[in-house]
């Protein structure tokens, strides 16, 4: 997967640790890192980065301070924060913080499933991004590289979206048309409805665009969006069993 133009920054002041997180969050965005949260504050008050990865218990400020540093100023208020902590501190000490952070992490840690879950925090800050830097037209782009195709489908629904979904890969190009969220058609040069889904569920790379001005009156699927995905992931999971 390519890299976001997102910006994280790992505090830890255990430099292995530092270092197991750079393996996993480092080909998702750009890394910087810290082994002082004073230090780190600084940083992200100079130039405030997308997303801070913390540890909870630091010498100086711990990570809740940091925290709530962070929120306390301005330029650093939308900085989203992932807290590392024991099972017990988090259990005991830190579901208060629950609104405040996007993610706690249990130590000690799997650097593949950190950053797995890091992943999923980049692509929702990648797609308020783009909402927010939508032109008055009302037309989104992106690159699937920071925000997988389903994820993408899945906030087309939860978000009752009416818009066309256009994909690009290559010289293939597909088009998603939705009514309040639903999938209502699909096409993919020839193909149309639930299996021109099925054929765009796995692509990682390319790019998409999403236009609110248009609207399809052609029924060609026959599920929900809901039920495409899982029918989709099932045939990827299918596929990389058989691969």
């Amino acid at each position: 997967m390519a890299k976001s133009e997102a910006r994280v920054l790992l505090v830890d002041d255990n430099p292995l640790i530092v270092d197991l997180m750079r393996r996993g969050v480092e080909p998702l965005a750009e890394i910087a890192t810290s082994t002082d949260s004073t230090e780190a504050l600084l940083q992200c008050l100079q130039t405030p980065p997308d997303l801070v990865i913390c540890d909870y218990r630091m010498p100086g400020l711990d990570g809740s301070q940091l925290i709530q540093k962070l929120k306390e100023h301005p330029a650093t208020q939308g900085v989203r924060v992932i807290l590392m902590a024991a099972k017990s501190d988090i259990d005991e000490k830190l579901r208060p913080m629950a609104d405040v952070v996007e993610e706690f992490f249990v130590k000690p840690f799997y650097v593949k499933e950190m950053a797995s879950r890091t992943k999923k925090v980049l692509e929702k800050i990648a797609w308020e991004k783009m909402q927010k830097q939508a032109p008055a037209e009302g037309v989104i782009r992106g690159r699937l590289s920071e925000m997988n195709l389903i994820d993408l489908l899945q906030s087309m629904e939860l978000g009752q979206k009416t818009c066309l979904l256009m994909l690009t890969r290559g010289g293939e190009s597909c088009r998603m048309f939705f009514s309040e969220g639903q999938i209502r058609h699909a096409e993919l040069g020839s193909v149309v409805g639930d299996e021109a889904v099925y054929r765009v569920a796995g692509w990682s790379d390319g790019s998409f665009e999403i236009d609110f001005n248009s609207r399809s009156d052609r029924q060609t699927t026959t599920h929900s969006t809901q039920g495409l995905l899982m029918e989709a992931l099932r045939l990827l999971d299918e596929q990389n069993r058989d691969a």
